[in-house]
Parts: structure tokens; sequence; C-alpha cells
């Protein structure tokens, strides 16, 4: 598991700052716990491992958001709820994070970049934050209205994030380079 990047980290502040002053100023959505969320997302995602960490049962890599919904599924995979839970939750990070700051990568995803396809990862991604606010209770019981708050306001979160992109490619951030080239 990759170490965490501290919070005064300077690509911690960067990637906070971004995202609060997108969400709030561009968007017009002042949400300080959502804009925690996307900077928190882009922070994690920083590692590779974070991005790609659910595997099957084999221990395979499952890139594929259609293979991560099998997997999630404690009906078909015989795992968990809470198994459930936090493969929904990647989810809904992993389709925000494609989909706001690296769209283009769908193409190499689908093999050709059909709208249909950005818009299924949409769903995917909502639908996934919503399942992960039904859990609702004990110990996730003060995160559900985030992740509800996430559902709803996802296609606001991907404009603010593709924004970032925009500064992130503006100032030239050799983070986005290194992942964009990785990605397509």
């Amino acid at each position: 598991m990759p170490s965490e990047i501290p919070s005064k980290h300077p690509l911690s502040r960067l990637f906070f700052s971004l995202t609060e002053r997108n969400l709030f100023e561009r968007v017009g959505l002042c949400d300080p716990e959502i804009a925690s969320y996307l900077g928190g997302l882009l922070v994690r995602f920083t590692h590779v491992d974070n991005l790609y960490r659910v595997r099957d049962a084999s221990g395979k890599r499952l890139e594929d958001v259609g293979e991560m919904l099998l997997e999630s599924n404690p009906l078909i995979s015989g795992t968990s709820f809470d198994r459930e839970r936090e493969i929904r939750r990647h989810i809904g990070d992993y389709t925000l994070f494609f989909t706001g700051l690296f769209p283009e990568s769908l193409k190499r995803r689908s093999r050709s970049l059909r709208l249909d396809y950005f818009i299924d990862y949409i769903q995917a991604g909502k639908e996934s934050y919503y399942i992960v606010s039904e859990f609702n209770y004990g110990e996730y019981e003060k995160t559900a209205p985030l992740f509800r708050k996430l559902s709803d306001l996802f296609d606001y979160c991907v404009i603010a994030l593709n924004f970032v992109k925009t500064d992130l490619k503006r100032f030239q951030h050799p983070y986005y380079k290194r992942i964009a080239r990785m990605l397509n």
C-alpha cells in the first residue's frame, strides 16, 4: 500500500486549492465538503496503486468498470456488503476521476469514444455513490450524506475536475503529464 501524501505537502495543497477554487468560483457550487473530497481524491489517485486497487478473487487488477460492478455484487462475488460498499465507492471515485480529468482516455477503454460510453461512466459513478449513501447506519452513518451529494451533484464535480485539468495543463504540471502519458 502506497504511503499517503501529507496534507501540508505542496501537491496536496495545490489539489485542494484548485478543486475548491474551481468548484466554488467556476462551477458555482460552494460546498466545502465536496471540494475537500475531490481534493482528497486527486491526492489519493496520485499513486497508481490506489487508482487500480480493486482486484478480483484471483488477485487480477480490475480496470473495467463492468468487471468492478460484478465484483461489487455480493450475490455474484460471494463477498460481504462492506466489500460492496468499498468497491462501489471506488467505482464512483474512478469514474469521476476519468470523466473529469481524462475523458479522452475512455477511448482506449471503449475502442471508440462514443458518447454512450461517457454517459455510461457517469451513470455508473452516480449509481455507485448513491448505493454507498444507502449504507447509512453504524460506522457509515456520518459519511452517507456526502455520498448522496456526490451522486446528486456528480455532473458538477466532473465539470470542476475538468477545470482543474485545464489549470494543470496551463501550469504544465509534471503530475498531469505523467498520468496523461500513462493513461493514453
